[in-house]
């Protein structure tokens, strides 16, 4: 067993030892908390018959945990020059680094070569600056994925979990619904941080869905309609989506949703992903009949 990252301390000394220069752009802060690891495993409900996909390791703090508990660990670190320092912290026989961007990894490739027919779930204190490119990734591929638990700004969590019609719904919350099951886990404040960022954090799990809650005919309708009810978001749907999404039509789109019984001012915050799929199954059909 390493010594452990998570008591200040070590992280310190691994620091100074290697002489580490934090990269300001890629947004590294080092988790000092072992409490809180504890409860990220927890909440992640990692068993020994998990995998684990890690996104941004940092030193490891997080990943000697994923390591102990799991029974496989790939994680995917942008700076090159940690690789030093984890042949120290990371001496773990089930573990697989990989030094890429995470946005330019073929994950289908990842997966298959490393995952086939395994468990999987994406365990990871992602990095702040690129969280929604790197959630939005995840679920958009279609991965074989069971759940998504990372830690992300407190107010990201906040407009990932919210329900229709509170001040965070937006566009995110409702793609992300259509894909999982987002819940957040708890809170962690920013204290146990090196260097302490100006914001607490939050730990959000989101469970994969099987199949889309709701049933859409044409996904790309659907997420065009959603994008467009927030492109202007103190204007009501109709206004809005015209606004932003000029092949939908605004005459047509007031047809549709006073056909379905909303109020035609209604605005896109107070639509659940449910609503925004009976509306956008009507668009395909609209289109389809032209």
């Amino acid at each position: 067993m390493s010594d452990r990252l998570h008591i200040p301390r070590i992280t310190k000394d691994v620091l100074k030892k290697y002489n580490f220069n934090l990269t300001k752009g890629l947004g590294q802060n080092f988790l000092v908390d072992g409490n809180v690891i504890d409860h990220i495993i927890g909440a992640a409900e990692i068993t020994d018959n998990d995998c684990i996909l890690e996104v941004g390791p940092g030193i490891g703090t997080l990943t000697q945990y994923l390591c102990e508990k799991a029974k496989k660990v790939v994680s995917i670190e942008i700076d090159r020059q940690l690789e030093e320092i984890h042949h120290e912290t990371l001496p773990y026989a089930n573990l697989k680094l990989i030094y890429a961007d995470f946005m330019k990894v073929d994950l289908t490739a990842l997966f298959n070569e490393n995952f086939k027919n395994e468990n999987v779930k994406v365990v990871a204190n992602i990095p702040y600056y690129i969280t929604t490119p790197i959630v939005m990734r995840l679920l958009e591929e279609k991965l074989p994925l069971d759940s998504i638990t990372v830690m992300v700004q407190k107010e990201v969590a906040n407009r990932f979990s919210s329900p229709p019609g509170s001040k965070d719904y937006g566009a995110i919350t409702a793609v992300i619904q259509y894909y999982a099951d987002p819940k957040l886990a708890f809170i962690v404040p920013k204290t146990v941080f090196i260097p302490q960022p100006k914001v607490d954090s939050a730990v959000i799990v989101m469970e994969l869905h099987k199949e889309p809650p709701v049933h859409v005919v044409d996904e790309a309708i659907f997420f065009k309609l959603v994008k467009g009810a927030f492109g202007q978001r103190r204007k009501t749907l109709v206004n809005s989506v015209s606004g932003t999404i000029p092949d939908i039509k605004k005459d047509e789109l007031l047809s549709i949703i006073t056909k379905l019984g909303f109020n035609p001012a209604i605005r896109g915050e107070k639509l659940s992903i449910n609503d925004f799929a009976l509306i956008a199954n009507e668009l395909t059909q609209s289109v389809k009949s032209i």
